[in-house]
Parts: C-alpha cells; structure tokens; sequence
C-alpha cells in the first residue's frame, strides 16, 4: 500500500480519502474521493454542478493542471434574462446574481475523471463510492455550510421549492437534521457507473439543461455536451529548495500566486518580521492592484498574464505598485501529489428536477464577470481565483496545498507557503500564522486587513507533504473545520 497523507474539509470527506487510500489507491485517488463528498455535504459550498482544477505532481514528470473551470453557456439562444440580484451581509456584505440564467456551465467531475485516468490506481467507482455512502446515509451540515446558510436559506436556496425543502425545517429555519436529498444518491450512482460524461451527454446532463432551460437560463444540453476539459502544463515557479507548480490561465488565482512568490524574493526569512509583513503587503498590492487593472478586463488572459509574469522580479515592486469554495491536498510516498480546488459560486438556488443537485451560479459572480452578466461569448472559460498547488524539492520530497476563500485564495496560499519554504515555519505552523489581505489594492477604496483572531475570511488552507525519509505531514487551518489524514501501511 502506498503511504499518503491527506488535508480535507470536513471528517466525512477525510474518511472517504482513507478509505480509498486503504483500498490501494494514491494520493490522487485518495484526493478526488474526498472532494466528491465535499459535492455532497458542503450544500453552499460545492456541489456535482461545480467548476474546478486539479493539479498532479505525478510519482515522474512534470506537473500538469487539469481545467474544469466554468464555461460560458448559450449556443444558438439570447442572451440574458432568468436572474435576479440579491444582497448578503455574509463575507462583510456583497451583491449576488442568482437565478436560472447565473448557471454556468460545469467540468469539475469531467476534470477529476481525466486525473484520475491519467494518475489514479483503483477503478473509478471506487473512487465515487464514499460520495454514496454519505448522501444515502444523510448528513448533517457542517459549520462552514451552516455559517453560510444562516445568511441565504431564504434569499438564495428558498425561492426553489425543492431547495426550500432540502435545507429548511418546519418552522422555516436551517435545518439540524441530516439531510437527505432526493434523486441524488441515484445521480451518484449514474456518475460511478457510467463516468463524468453522464453529466454531460448522458441523463443528467439532459436533465439539468432542460430544466434551466424550461425555467428561462441559457445553459442547455448542448453546452453540456460539447464542454471538455483542458489538460495544461503548471505555472511552475522555483522558491529556495522548492519547484513550486501552480494553475496557468485562464485562473488569474495561479498567475497572482506566482507572481507574489517571486516579489516575496525569500520572505520571510526567520518568522515574520514586521518589515516582512509590511513588504507582503505591498506584494499584495501590487500583484492584486494589476489583477484589477489588466487581467480581470483582458480580452485575451493567456497573453495579459505572460506579459505580467515576464515583467516580475523583486526590482520591479516600486513600478508595479502604480468567490465559495472547497479544497483537498494530498501527497503520497511514491512522490504524487494532489490539489483539488472545486466551487459553485453562491449557487443559483436551484436543484435540477430529477437529478437531486444544486446548481452553481457561476455567471452571477460579479466580482468574476467584470465585464458583467452574460457578456462572454458561449464556450468561453470564466476567471478564477483558483490555485490549487503542488510542489516538489530537490530531495525527492513532495508537496500539495490550496485554499479556499474566493479573493482570498492567494493571500492565504502564498502566506503558507512563504511561511513555511523561506521562514522556517512547520507545515502547520505556516498555516495557522496571522495573515493579511490587501483588498481592491487601489487607493482610497484600499483596505489592509490584518487577522487578529482567526477567521475564515482569510481562507481554509490545507496542505499535505511527504518528505524523501518517508515521514508525512498533513496539516489544516484551524479557520474552518478541516480534518487530516496519515494512511500508512
């Protein structure tokens, strides 16, 4: 049995990890396992309609990134219409679209399937099984999903009939009682039976474009059926001892990671000094300034990012200082490594009849469609502020961390990983360090936030690592209710 070592969000999602890492598989199968059943129990987190990128450090190679990010949908129809705007003080206040017409068009399951065929070990149905296992059995809504809920039961997953009744009581509140959701553990089934494109070609792809079609959105069975994921070489970027490989365009999350990275030049170097924090926060400022400027209004991404990272060292810092999510790391012994970043945005509010799953709400995240609501043309990919991670050091060691947090994801990736490659921290003390954000990084609107207590605005990193001598380390951000695993034979 290979060793692996495993960071997950929640207990029910760490134990699906062991389970299929005890069965004989890797650090991938042991990843994609846990998040499925991220898909099933983080209701306002992720679900099976959801977008997402998986990087492998493969046991030989080099490390690739598999894109199943959102896609714009709307082949052949009108534009626009089936939404509506709402507002929630939750994450400190902001405007979300929801609606049919806010549902993107999804590959996380397409993605993790063509990780797994290209790293995994045990069969794929394996791989789904624990996600069965919970939605079959109900599950009770952890804290991160109940946090968000208590603020958009009713705006957001009550105008949907089925929804209203998944995740309300009696006298209309959140529900304490597992949840059992209708059609669901069927869909699952289809999905471990029949592979990923049962979600887009098969049954439940028709399903779900059918329904939002029926209830006005643009996404339809033909969006579905012509997606397909994007295997892509990682944005690499060698830190110290570390070549560190992260998500390429059109994630502008990965390039913001990079970038920080190199300005960092070896920061911290014992600790976090206060110059060193003052210096992070420039970093942030300038990396995510130009991020509001160039990359969020690019017409062509891929260019606008290669142009910033060619211009990036830590002499250029003077000159250039003029969204929900769920993430699984895990490394094992024969050199493998995972980051799995999967989301639905707030989600649209909707179950698909007959498929027993939310849908995302993709196109409705404003700050992720600066261009504004049905703006792309069909079958392009949305922005991302992913950046699932991997590493490896020269010694054959092997790393795989990540975060969610919306804006927050780099802030907080790059602060652990800084933390714990240059300033000596342990991989758990990185994690749990203070950290700050820079946010809208341009003047007068500009806010430095710096965490005095623990909070997850600042994100939920979790990261896994095995080191050349056999010893593994997994290790989770006391922010949210992450778990951890260390599978040995």
């Amino acid at each position: 049995m290979t060793d692996v070592a495993l960071a997950a969000p929640s207990e029910a999602a760490a134990d699906a990890g062991e389970q299929v890492a005890r069965a004989g598989g890797n650090a991938v199968d042991a990843a994609l396992a846990a998040v499925l059943v991220t898909m099933v129990n983080e209701v306002g987190l992720v679900s099976l309609s959801s977008g997402g990128f998986v990087t492998v450090q493969p046991a030989g190679g080099r490390p690739y990134t598999v894109d199943g990010w959102m896609e714009m949908p709307g082949r052949g129809r009108r534009l626009g219409g089936g939404t509506w705007d709402i507002h929630t003080e939750y994450g400190g206040g902001v405007d979300v679209t929801i609606g049919p017409g806010s549902v993107a068009c999804h590959g996380s399951l397409l993605a993790l399937e063509e990780a797994h065929r290209r790293d995994g070990r045990v069969p794929w149905h394996e791989v789904v099984a624990p996600a069965v296992e919970v939605a079959c059995g109900g599950f009770r809504l952890g804290s991160a999903s109940r946090y968000y809920l208590e603020y958009v039961h009713d705006s957001i997953f009550g105008w949907d009939d089925l929804s209203r009744a998944a995740v309300h009581d009696e006298q209309g509140e959140v529900t304490t009682a597992p949840l059992v959701v209708p059609d669901l553990v069927e869909s699952l089934e289809l999905i471990a039976a029949e592979g990923a494109e049962v979600m887009h070609t098969g049954e439940l792809g028709r399903l779900i474009g059918e329904d939002v079609l029926e209830r006005g959105g643009i996404l339809g069975p033909d969006d579905l059926a012509t997606y397909r994921p994007v295997v892509r070489p990682s944005l690499a970027t060698r830190i110290g001892e570390w070549t560190l490989a992260t998500t390429p365009p059109p994630s502008v999350g990965g390039v913001c990671v990079a970038a920080m990275l190199r300005l960092l030049d070896d920061r911290p170097r014992d600790g976090w000094s206060p110059d060193d924090v003052e210096h992070l926060v420039r970093v942030q400022r300038a990396v995510l300034g130009n991020r509001l400027e160039v990359l969020d209004v690019a017409e062509d991404v891929e260019a606008a990012a290669r142009a910033f990272l060619d211009r990036v060292d830590p002499s250029t810092l003077g000159a250039l200082e003029a969204g929900s999510t769920a993430h699984v790391s895990a490394a094992d012994s024969d050199g493998r490594a995972c980051a799995v970043t999967v989301s639905s945005g707030y989600f649209s509010g909707m179950i698909a009849k007959g498929t027993g799953i939310w849908l995302n709400n993709s196109l409705g995240e404003q700050e992720l469609n600066a261009r504004g609501l049905h703006t792309l043309a069909p079958g392009t990919r949305l922005h991302s502020n992913m950046a699932p991670t991997v590493g490896r050091r020269g010694d054959g060691s092997v790393l795989a961390i990540g975060s969610p947090g919306a804006s927050r994801i780099a802030t907080a990736v790059v602060q652990a990983l800084a933390g714990f490659v240059s300033g000596g921290l342990g991989l758990q003390e990185a994690i749990h360090h203070p950290r700050v954000h820079v946010e809208h990084a341009r003047r007068p609107q500009e806010v430095v936030r710096r965490e005095t207590e623990l909070s997850m605005y600042y994100g939920g990193v979790g990261a896994a690592l095995s080191l050349a001598d056999g010893h593994l380390v997994a290790a989770a951000d006391p922010r949210r209710d992450g778990a951890v695993r260390t599978i040995k034979d």
